[in-house]
């Protein structure tokens, strides 16, 4: 299996309002995309699906070649672990420090606590963080919010990165260190899908971008924005990366097989 993230023909509604129509893509390992658009085109409803927090209503939505439609809640659960988001309202635990917000999903996933002292003190210097480790989230700027949220995301090593709109309440300045940071991340081997509605910023990252209006995809383009060329994908090839390593994927068809469930693959989402 070698991408990532597949989209087939997904659509999405809720009751009679249709939010996303007949959309068909994929995100291969390493990539940087954006999903661009107006507001209510349905960029955050997109994300959601791809993270499994939501269901599609038609088509499939799968990584690693597993529908996430089939996934009992325990894979669900799993899937997360190995994936990181940035939420549009950051989601921060307002009584709680920078650190203590960056060390949250090492204590969920009961990691001993000498190994996220080491990994959190290493996050908060590289988000530049490491002056405010002790500030409540509460007393932080915006940009100071937005880093807090993505350190938060990586600090357990994600293969793919997801970001709703992380830079939607912040001035320029502060938005373009925003998506530097993002760029880091991505030059480090990491998976970024990034929804923003701010297509200037998105042209400073000369990445892939996926334009959403209506809910439907209308541009699938590489290089920017403004004067991005149309993505001419070949098959995907064998992915080194996956979300799931081999531990995983036994845990997953044995559960599968428990619910009555079956693994699918998909190579195409042909044209």
């Amino acid at each position: 299996m070698g991408s990532m993230l597949v989209l087939k023909n997904v659509s999405k509604a809720y009751g009679r309002n249709k939010v996303l129509s007949d959309i068909s893509f994929r995100v291969d390992p390493k990539e940087f995309v954006c999903i661009t658009g107006p507001s209510w085109a349905g960029k955050s409803t997109l994300l959601h699906l791809m993270i499994g927090a939501e269901v599609a209503s038609k088509g499939v939505v799968a990584m690693d070649g597993v529908d996430l439609r089939l996934l009992p809640p325990t894979i669900l659960q799993l899937l997360r672990r190995r994936i990181g988001v940035v939420f549009q309202d950051y989601k921060l635990l307002w009584n709680r420090t920078v650190a203590e917000n960056i060390a949250f999903p090492l204590e969920v996933a009961g990691v001993p606590d000498e190994a996220i002292a080491i990994r959190v003190k290493e996050v908060l210097k590289e988000m530049e963080l490491t002056r405010r480790a002790n500030t409540m989230a509460d007393a932080l700027s915006g940009g100071e919010k937005a880093r807090t949220a993505i350190a938060r995301a990586i600090v357990h090593k994600p293969i793919m990165l997801f970001a709703d709109e992380p830079t939607g309440n912040l001035d320029p300045q502060q938005s373009e260190t925003v998506l530097r940071l993002f760029e880091h991340i991505h030059k480090g081997g990491t998976t970024v899908v990034l929804a923003t509605h701010e297509v200037d910023i998105v042209d400073l990252l000369q990445t892939r971008v996926i334009r959403l209006e209506e809910g439907a995809v209308i541009r699938d383009s590489v290089g920017g924005y403004k004067k991005g060329k149309a993505v001419q994908k070949a098959e995907p090839k064998h992915a080194k990366h996956s979300i799931f390593d081999a531990e995983d994927k036994e845990r997953i068809e044995k559960s599968m097989k428990k619910e009555g469930g079956h693994r699918i693959h998909i190579t195409s989402i042909g044209s």
